[in-house]
């Protein structure tokens, strides 16, 4: 959810990410530790196909994620620097 609104679902595999799960995971792990539980969320980079005009996350907005029975966890985008 960005700014309250659902935006279009998308479909894909691990295979197509542009870096793998396994070096996320062991990148994240060099400077924090990770417990059983933890969850490693990332963007997608078709996360706007499907939406005419196409949106993307603009610094200020708000990005809900949740897991049922685990959790939620909301950020707010920043400028890049």
């Amino acid at each position: 959810m960005v700014e309250g609104e659902w935006r279009v679902p998308t479909k894909g595999s691990t295979s197509k990410m542009i870096f793998r799960w396994r070096a996320l995971v062991g990148t994240s792990a060099n400077f924090m530790t990770l417990l059983p539980g933890d969850v490693i969320s990332t963007g997608h980079r078709r996360a706007s196909v499907g939406m005419k005009p196409p949106q993307l996350s603009e610094a200020g907005d708000v990005v809900e994620l949740g897991i049922d029975g685990l959790g939620e966890s909301r950020q707010q985008v920043v400028d890049y620097r």
